[in-house]
């Protein structure tokens, strides 16, 4: 039976996709001398410009390799509410007392949310996400 996905990976593209698969193989990355390798493939495969069906596929594999190493070894973590409120109100540019004026918030509810003495309620989640104009998700990670 032929699907779709075999149809698409003839001829150029499988030529292209496996040609690269010939000089850096698909394998998953386990050191930081595989990470500058792969990087280097992927550099230069994105100097290119357009890439061919076969060139996107894989520089899509190799980046999830990469992807994968990175989040096990170089995982970042979420901001926290103090950080998060901060960059928020300097992205919009607007002072604490401008942030209580508009969301009636208490000041020193963000006054000790910035000092990190207080973490967002669902409430605060809610009215603050409709003020930013955010996904409730963007704040609610430690709830």
């Amino acid at each position: 039976m032929t699907t779709a996905r075999s149809r698409r990976f003839r001829g150029k593209v499988r030529d292209d996709y496996l040609g690269l698969v010939m000089k850096f193989p698909l394998t998953s990355v386990h050191s930081e001398e595989q990470i500058q390798a792969a990087q280097e493939v992927m550099d230069a495969l994105l100097a290119q410009g357009k890439l061919s069906a076969g060139k996107e596929l894989y520089l899509d594999a190799l980046s999830d390799l990469v992807a994968a190493y990175e989040d096990e070894h170089y995982r970042i973590q979420p901001a926290s509410d103090a950080e998060m409120l901060r960059h928020l109100m300097e992205s919009r540019g607007i002072s604490q007392a401008e942030l209580q004026r508009s969301t009636k918030i208490p000041k020193s509810t963000i006054s000790e949310i910035l000092s990190g003495k207080k973490s967002f309620s669902r409430q605060l989640v809610r009215t603050l996400a409709d003020f930013f104009n955010v996904d409730k998700s963007v704040l609610a990670h430690n709830l």
